[in-house]
């Protein structure tokens, strides 16, 4: 009786093992899916052979008996191949046959492995066959096995894996009775002889130990898989909801947890949520100045800050760049003040960075559920205008969101439509500024300024709606626009006075740019030698190397090069060295300073011999003043522009006053005035 217990646990375990490995073949693909076969084949082969060699050991045939070896062993690789090509067949994915056609293999291998077993199985007697019998056990085993094949597949309950593990065991029990029924044995006396009981029973027990070695190899192997396969998921969903950089939960864990906190606040009317968005102010400067690692490493050592003041009912993430944003749920509103302040204390607190030490600084925007958005899209979008306020206002570092700040983006939003359309409307157009040698008070050339009249706003200065085309886009038309239309304009003087203007760090972006400069060049008329191009240190820190062979080809073409604003940058030296500028224009800022800064005046002496020393001409921007002017005059300045010198005009006001037509190099009637007077002092 415990022989057939034994082969019953044996059956049970080994179908359970064989669905569960053929169920992981399903899963993969290509030579894991065929490894994975194999081990379904060994499991499901070895433990139906061993099922049916114990069960056989348990049948009292009442006569002695013998087992051929060979046979034995025949019976065995035909379990394994034949369950091998019956899983196989139904785990293929084109479906091109029924899963259950593989499952009918399945069952003919049992029937094959059981027969050629019992010719195997020698007993002492007259041996009679059922036919009828027979059949019924392989309708049985083939039934069965498709059944269990099709649910192990197809799954269309909750419960078809275990309902698989049934059907199958099912097929083998199935098949092996009614096989077993089929025969009828009639002892012949006069054989005695035969294998010692107790000898088969140790094979049972040593062949049961081997079938559960080899199922427990297959469960040990499914078990090492489904481990992996686990490491592989919380893996994958760690990358998934976390910044690969800083660890911190990414945007989707944000928004996930933005969500859920809306939700809960909606739940309890005495809970809200605030939205805080975080942008980090000299980030920029610690990648151009130290590279990309220390960027990464500020983003790491920001992120582990971040980490330690969050609180409960806290939430910090890196959305992206520079951005970071943080979630607090509060009924005071003094819990949500004390989480700004932290966070404001902390942020503002010296980055070390190997050898280097900055205060990066950031940019705050708060926005609060209910009251200031009632949903997460509405939220955010307002914490960011609350941190763009922020950033533009040098005496704050922390904005909460006010309604007056949709009506300023929907202004922003409406100019940046009609900036679209201001060059087919004929709304810009362009003054000029004159530029006037310091020792001899002649004109040097203008400054070509940009200027939009809008037709409800009136002017627009220029230093609220460039930054708007550069964000938009439309600066490169309109920096093209300008640039046509200057020369065209200063080709039309009877004089050979220059023309400067400036260009854009994104127009300087433009693919073909000296190709463009060439083009207009050639269509307008004007002489390369002058037209004047302006460019800031913050154009060539974007690429240096673009920059420079940009540069290149445009002196190719004749052009000259001026570096704008020079002073206000931080690699300004290097870049003199480095960039092949034909003019210096010194920032207008130390202008205003040097009536009474000496360390303004100091500055403006040391950019000067700078200049002599390269033989780079310097021009002094933002000259209001005589006693400026005559400062520039003891200290050898070469140009000056200014107000002084001359407002910024419409090209007809000029042509009026006698400007750029005016011959001999001399300088506007209205202002030579003020320049004797300059020389005189």
């Amino acid at each position: 009786m415990w022989l057939v217990l034994l082969a019953a646990l044996m059956c049970v375990t080994g179908c359970w093992v064989t669905i569960g490995l053929f169920d992981r073949a399903r899963k993969t693909a290509g030579v894991q899916m065929r490894g994975w076969l194999f081990l379904t084949a060994v499991a499901a082969g070895s433990s139906i052979w061993c099922t049916h060699f114990i069960a056989m050991l348990a049948y009292q045939p009442g006569a002695p008996i013998t087992f051929d070896p060979v046979l034995t062993m025949v019976s065995l690789v035909i379990a394994i191949a034949g369950t091998g090509a019956g899983f196989t067949l139904a785990s293929d994915k084109s479906r091109r046959l029924a899963p259950e056609w593989g499952g009918c293999v399945v069952g003919l291998a049992i029937s094959a492995m059981h027969y050629i077993g019992m010719m195997a199985y020698h007993v002492a007697g007259i041996v009679e066959w059922d036919s009828s019998y027979i059949a019924a056990s392989l309708v049985i085993s083939a039934a069965f096995s498709a059944v269990a094949v099709g649910h192990a597949v197809r799954r269309p309950y909750r419960w078809s894996h275990y309902l698989a593990i049934g059907l199958q065991v099912l097929a083998i029990v199935g098949l092996h009775f009614t096989a077993m029924a089929a025969v009828a044995v009639t002892p012949l006396s006069f054989i005695t002889t035969g294998t010692n009981p107790d000898i088969l029973v140790a094979m049972a027990v040593a062949v049961a130990v081997v079938g559960l070695i080899v199922a427990a190899t297959g469960f040990a192997s499914y078990l090492i898989d489904e481990r992996g396969r686990l490491e592989s998921f919380e893996r994958l969903q760690h990358l998934a909801l976390n910044d690969a950089l800083t660890g911190l939960p990414n945007r989707v864990s944000f928004n996930d947890r933005l969500d859920h906190e809306i939700e809960r606040a909606r739940e309890d009317k005495d809970t809200m949520t605030a939205v805080i968005v975080i942008d980090l102010d000299r980030f920029k400067e610690i990648n151009d100045l130290r590279g990309h690692a220390a960027g990464d490493q500020a983003l790491k050592i920001v992120a582990r800050r971040l980490s330690k003041l969050i609180g409960e009912g806290e939430f910090a993430a890196r959305l992206g760049g520079d951005e970071f944003a943080a979630i607090k749920r509060f009924k005071d509103q003094n819990d949500l003040l004390g989480l700004v302040s932290r966070l404001e204390k902390s942020l503002f607190e010296p980055l070390r960075l190997d050898d280097f030490e900055i205060a990066a600084g950031a940019s705050i925007g708060v926005a609060v559920y209910p009251r200031d958005g009632a949903d997460r899209e509405r939220l955010v979008s307002n914490a960011d205008l609350a941190m763009y306020r922020a950033k533009n206002d040098v005496t704050r570092a922390v904005c909460f969101y006010e309604s007056a700040m949709d009506e300023t983006a929907r202004a922003r939003r409406a100019l940046a439509t009609d900036l679209r359309q201001a060059i087919e409307r004929g709304e810009l157009s362009l003054h000029y500024q004159v530029q006037t040698s310091v020792p001899t008070g002649a004109t040097c050339g203008y400054e070509a300024l940009l200027r939009w009249t809008h037709p409800v706003h009136g002017m627009i200065p220029p230093v609220e709606f460039i930054p708007i085309a550069e964000e938009n886009g439309s600066i490169m038309a309109i920096g093209e626009w300008v640039l046509r239309t200057a020369c065209r304009q200063a080709a039309s003087w009877d004089n050979s006075h220059k023309i400067a203007v400036n260009l854009s760090p994104v127009q300087f972006a433009h693919a073909d740019l000296a190709k463009l400069v060439h083009q207009i060049l050639v269509e307008t008329g004007l002489s390369p030698k002058r037209l004047e191009l302006e460019l800031t240190e913050s154009t060539i820190v974007a690429d240096k190397v673009r920059t420079l062979h940009v540069l290149r080809q445009i002196k190719a073409l004749g052009v000259t090069i001026a570096i704008d604003d020079f002073g206000t940058g931080y690699s300004s030296l290097d870049t003199l060295r480095s960039f092949p500028f034909d003019k210096i224009k010194l920032d207008r800022s130390f202008m205003a300073d040097v009536e009474r800064s000496p360390q303004a005046k100091a500055i403006i002496r040391a950019v000067l011999t700078l200049g002599r020393s390269l033989d780079i001409p310097v021009l002094a921007e933002g000259v209001e003043t005589h006693v400026q002017l005559t400062i520039l005059q003891v200290e050898g300045c070469n140009e000056a522009q200014g107000y002084f010198l001359g407002r910024p005009k419409p090209i007809d006001q000029i042509l009026l006053i006698g400007g750029p037509d005016v011959r001999n190099d001399q300088p506007a009637a209205t202002e030579p005035a003020r320049m004797r007077l300059s020389r005189q002092a």
